[in-house]
């Protein structure tokens, strides 16, 4: 049987205004644009670094 895919949920807590175009364009490739969105991703590496590049303006809810 296939294993399930682990899961993460991200809230966006800051504006992305101000910000560097890279820090926006990463947001949105988190499927994030405003405050208060949430957004449940595949718990990957590339989604991680993502994560850690814009850490100041998101947060991390549950790791699954």
């Amino acid at each position: 049987m296939a294993k399930a895919a682990k899961t993460i949920k991200v809230e966006q807590t800051g504006s992305a205004i101000r910000r560097h175009h890279s820090q926006r364009s990463t947001l949105v490739g988190l499927k994030l644009n405003k405050i208060g969105r949430t957004a449940e991703l595949q718990d990957t590496p590339e989604i991680r670094g993502m994560i850690a590049k814009v850490r100041h303006i998101v947060r991390v809810i549950d790791e699954t």
